[in-house]
């Protein structure tokens, strides 16, 4: 069971409203207002410096926020921080480990049973004895992703999560993402590409016309 909102699912719900996220109090992007329940996916897109990856951050709880507000199950939340997992450009894997080894770390941070269905959902059992140092760029995404799987979080927050996947592994994380969304979950995703799950609500995130535009990764400083 996940943790965090878990024991709700069915009951389970998560409205944004008026957000706005930024630095030093100046918003980046237009308020975003939007509601979601139990098995629900949404895709944000935009520009490169619109704020796609401050805005994750910021519901997550790793910057603060400008204005809005989120409701998680009817109450008022600060942020995400105890009922999501983020995923940002960086993998959060240790190179010196193997594959293996990373996700044994990560379930037991999260207090998941075992490792074994993850390796299989993005196809990591013929690489999980091989140090991450080694991996190519694509493995190294794959063995962060992983991650999300053992988090038993209930929402999954990813960022450009495509980035470095060739098409077969494109495939495996859609799978994944629509298991954890069928299971009950529900998943905030920015990308560029506008095929991934196109089954599934987008948001077109707008900068602001008052504040000067950002880069999302080189000024978020994201991991």
């Amino acid at each position: 069971m996940s943790q965090g909102m878990g024991e709700n699912r069915e009951t389970m719900s998560l409205q944004i409203e008026h957000y706005q996220s930024g630095r030093n109090s100046h918003a980046v992007h237009r308020p975003v207002s939007v509601s979601m329940a139990r098995g629900q996916a949404l895709i944000i897109h935009g520009p490169n410096g619109v704020g796609k990856t401050t805005f994750l951050r910021s519901v997550v709880g790793f910057m603060p926020k400008v204005a809005g507000a989120i409701t998680v199950n009817g109450a008022q939340v600060e942020n995400l921080q105890d009922v999501a997992c983020y995923a940002g450009h960086l993998d959060c894997v240790k190179s010196q480990l193997t594959v293996r080894e990373n996700l044994n770390f990560w379930a037991r941070l999260f207090g998941a049973a075992e490792v074994e269905a993850a390796l299989v959902a993005l196809d990591l059992e013929p690489i999980e004895d091989q140090l991450v140092s080694a991996c190519s760029a694509g493995q190294k995404r794959r063995t962060g992703l992983a991650r999300m799987l053992l988090s038993r979080r209930d929402i999954w927050l990813l960022d450009e999560p495509t980035v470095s996947l060739d098409v077969q592994a494109v495939a495996l994380l859609k799978d994944a993402i629509e298991a954890h969304l069928g299971g009950g979950g529900m998943a905030i995703i920015s990308t560029h590409d506008t095929s991934f799950l196109q089954d599934h609500e987008r948001l077109l995130l707008e900068k602001t016309r008052e504040t000067k535009v950002v880069d999302d990764f080189l000024d978020a400083g994201s991991f």
